[in-house]
This record gives structure tokens, sequence and C-alpha cells, in this order.
């Protein structure tokens, strides 16, 4: 299992105080049954959002190799007349 990213621990914890905090506010539960259900609600929100956070992707490193240089072609040679200039 990989491990989790900076960006999933701050979204996943950001996640679980605010809506902990929304909740208690608009629900203004005062029973521990209450609380206990908006606690677990917030932990498994908080753990949805860290969990969708997108993954950075590997990096892809070109491996460069030298240019191959074309093969040489000969050169071809000069023909020569076999009578001699005397």
């Amino acid at each position: 299992m990989p491990r989790p990213t900076a960006a999933q621990i701050a979204y996943g914890s950001m996640t679980v105080i605010f809506s902990t905090l929304a909740m208690l506010l608009l629900s203004q539960t005062s029973s521990a049954v209450g609380t206990a259900v908006i606690a677990v609600s917030a932990l498994a929100l908080g753990l949805l959002v860290a969990m969708t956070v997108p993954q950075p992707k590997p990096r892809v490193v070109a491996v460069s190799r030298p240019a191959e240089r074309p093969a040489e072609e000969p050169v071809p040679a000069v023909a020569t007349s076999s009578k001699t200039a005397a």
C-alpha cells in the first residue's frame, strides 16, 4: 500500500475538522450518542476525501541514446586509364 501524500493528509484532516464542526453546529446535539455518530461520519468523510485526492503520476524519464551516425559510404575510386603518357 503506498504511503499517503502530504496533500491527502491535509485534505483529509481539514475535511474531518470542518465537517465535524459544521455537523455539530447544525445538529445542535448534546447527547453522547449524537456526538459519536457525527465523529464517526466525519472520520469516514475525511477518509473518503483523502483517498480520492489524485495520486501524483510517476515521472517518465526519457533515456537518451547517442545519435546513430549514418554508415559512411565508400568513396568511389577515380577511374584511371591503363595507358600512361610517355
